[in-house]
């Protein structure tokens, strides 16, 4: 059977469960209807992702928690003054979704897996995936393109493009401005300041025996 067969399968598998089970246990709020100005790019509704797969199934909104789309909200409003405007290219994923993304993208650095720890911070309502846009809902210049696994995705631009570095420090200041902060690896992936107040980290048996810090991941 052939790699595309089978993901064809598990994939259909996956989309019977999806509609069932997400957001079973969080209250979410559609980013669209929180603000409107928001551009909705779901590449895991596409086959635009790193998977080559659409994972999320047909009509899937952008949803996240209801304050941390007010926290979008606000880094919407400081973007206006400069003529931008946010791109969501994800926000809650489902741990079908999730598992999907593991077994077809398992790069232990960038994606989380969702058997271990508390998988990833999608999966609670807490984090997005954002990029800018202009005036004109074009796509600005930026370090990479999404889901893109390199080192040029780090979250400290070191290119010499003044242009990319303008745009991804402008979206980082708005992002921070508003309570987020980034991850390390993914110059696109934003996290509330507050997610443990939604996110069951002292259930990782590991975190609580050592202590440490969890490290969130995509």
């Amino acid at each position: 059977m052939s790699r595309h067969l089978r993901f064809t399968i598990i994939f259909g598998v996956a989309l019977s469960i999806l509609p069932i089970s997400q957001a079973a246990d969080l209250e979410l709020v559609d980013i669209a209807k929180v603000d409107p100005t928001i551009v909705i790019d779901l590449r895991y509704a596409t086959e635009h992702n790193v998977t080559g797969h659409a994972l999320y199934p047909p009509g899937t909104h952008a949803l996240i928690l209801p304050s941390v789309a007010q926290q979008l909200a606000g880094a919407q409003n400081y973007l206006k003054q400069f003529r931008y405007r946010l791109k969501i290219w994800d926000a809650y994923r489902p741990k079908e979704a999730q598992e999907l993304l593991w077994k077809y993208a398992s790069k232990d650095q960038y994606v989380a897996n969702p058997e271990r720890g508390f998988g990833s911070m999608h999966s609670f309502g807490v984090s997005v995936d954002a990029t800018l846009v202009d005036d004109w809902s074009q796509d600005v210049s930026m370090p990479t393109k999404f889901d893109e696994f390199t080192p040029q995705a780090m979250l400290r631009y070191s290119g010499r493009d003044a242009f990319v570095k303008q745009h991804l420090t402008l979206l980082q200041i708005a992002m921070a401005h508003n309570n987020f902060y980034g991850l390390r690896v993914e110059w696109w992936h934003f996290t509330t300041a507050d997610w443990k107040k939604f996110v069951p980290y002292w259930e990782d048996k590991q975190m609580s025996q050592t202590g440490e810090t969890p490290s969130p991941k995509s």
